[in-house]
């Protein structure tokens, strides 16, 4: 799936051309995040980010996380259990 921006949108937006992208997919992942319609592993991916730099924005915005079976899941592994 492609998401199609008008060109006018893309010229206002303040950021270097090669900046634009990236930090439209942070702010995505970060808007779908907050309204819990991605979870935070789907979140990070979106936007390209590590698990502690995607948790540090979000602390950084006051964007509360939400704790669910997959990051339950990821505690577990992480902790060594399977």
């Amino acid at each position: 799936m492609k998401l199609s921006i008008p060109d006018s949108v893309i010229t206002a937006i303040r950021l270097p051309e090669q900046r634009i992208e990236q930090e439209l997919l942070i702010e995505l992942a970060v808007s779908l995040y907050s309204q819990q319609i991605l979870s935070f592993g789907k979140a990070r991916e979106l936007a390209g980010m590590g698990k502690y730099e995607f948790g540090k924005l979000l602390g950084e915005r006051k964007i509360n996380r939400h704790y669910g079976l997959e990051e339950l899941e990821d505690d577990l592994i992480y902790a060594g259990g399977e």
